[in-house]
C-alpha cells in the first residue's frame, strides 16, 4: 500500500470510522448523523440550511438526514416563525442524551488515537489539520481540480 500522505489520511480516517461504527449502532444513529446532533447541541435551535451551510454539504442531503433523525425521536422540526419557507430544528432528550453519549465516545476514540503524541504534537497537528482545510478551500475557490 501506498504510503502517500492522501492515502495516510484516507487510512485514518477509514479507521476512526471503524472504531467508532459500534457506537453508532448503540445509539441508533447514521454515518453523518452524529455532527448535526453536535452542531444543534452547541449552536441550538436552527434552520436546515444554516447545518447544510456550516458542513459544506447539500441542503438536501441534510434534510434526508433530519428526516430520519426525526422519526428516531432525535430532533423536532417546528415552523420557523422568521421564514416562512423553513423549519427550526431543535434536540429531544433522546438527541442531547445520544449527543452526549458519542461526545463521550468521541473523547475516548481521540485519547487512543492520540496516545504517545505530547502536548506541543497534539496541537501542532491540530493546526496542521485546519491549515490544510483551509489550503483545499482556497484552491477549490480558486480553481477545481476537475472542471465538470
Amino acid at each position: 500500500m501506498e504510503n502517500t500522505f492522501h492515502m495516510l489520511l484516507y487510512r485514518a480516517m477509514h479507521a476512526q470510522r471503524s472504531y467508532l461504527r459500534p457506537c453508532l449502532r448503540k445509539l441508533g444513529l447514521g454515518t453523518g448523523q452524529p455532527k448535526l446532533l453536535r452542531f444543534l447541541s452547541s449552536h441550538g435551535p436552527c434552520r436546515p440550511k444554516e447545518i447544510a451551510d456550516y458542513f459544506e454539504i447539500d441542503p438536501a442531503a441534510v434534510s434526508r438526514m433530519l428526516d430520519v433523525l426525526e422519526k428516531g425521536g432525535f430532533v423536532t422540526r417546528e415552523p420557523d416563525e422568521t421564514c416562512r419557507r423553513s423549519d427550526r430544528i431543535e434536540l429531544t432528550e433522546r438527541g442531547r442524551n445520544a449527543q452526549q453519549e458519542w461526545k463521550l465516545y468521541c473523547e475516548k476514540e481521540e485519547e487512543k488515537m492520540l496516545a504517545g503524541f505530547s502536548a506541543e504534537e497534539i496541537a501542532l497537528f491540530s493546526d496542521f489539520l485546519k491549515r490544510a482545510y483551509q489550503n483545499l478551500r482556497a484552491a477549490e475557490q480558486e480553481e477545481p481540480l476537475c472542471k465538470t
